[in-house]
């Protein structure tokens, strides 16, 4: 059951890691945990099913958390993490849910994102 909640994450946070970068300011550190919490509620767009606002909050609240460069880095890791291995993944729509989320993105979205890049 775990392995099943996280794949959808994972999806979601392939395409937050480019949205970490708009972010900079000062915090607490960014967890896993949370970056998967603030996440899973975009299982259901990821899936084929509409957006919920509950997903944008959360991509919204993932990219307020991630206040600094560690943080931003430590996110992309989780995410990596995550996706490793995974198959089946919709990127088209992964691409798709900043647009969906009225946000604006001026960077690649791509599960093979380099973190050491992410300022």
């Amino acid at each position: 059951m775990a392995g099943s909640a996280l794949h959808p994450v994972a999806l979601v946070v392939a395409t937050t890691v480019v949205l970490l970068a708009a972010a900079p300011r000062g915090g607490e550190a960014t967890t896993c945990s949370q970056v998967y919490g603030d996440l899973i509620s975009c299982l259901g767009y990821l899936q084929g099913g509409p957006i919920k606002q509950q997903c944008c909050s959360g991509i919204k609240s993932l990219i307020a958390a991630a206040r600094t460069t560690q943080d931003r880095r430590t996110a992309c890791g989780c995410i990596k993490t995550a996706t490793a291995g995974l198959s089946g993944i919709d990127y088209g729509r992964v691409s798709q849910l900043p647009g969906q989320c009225g946000i604006s993105v001026s960077y690649k979205i791509s599960p093979n994102v380099d973190c050491s890049k992410i300022n």
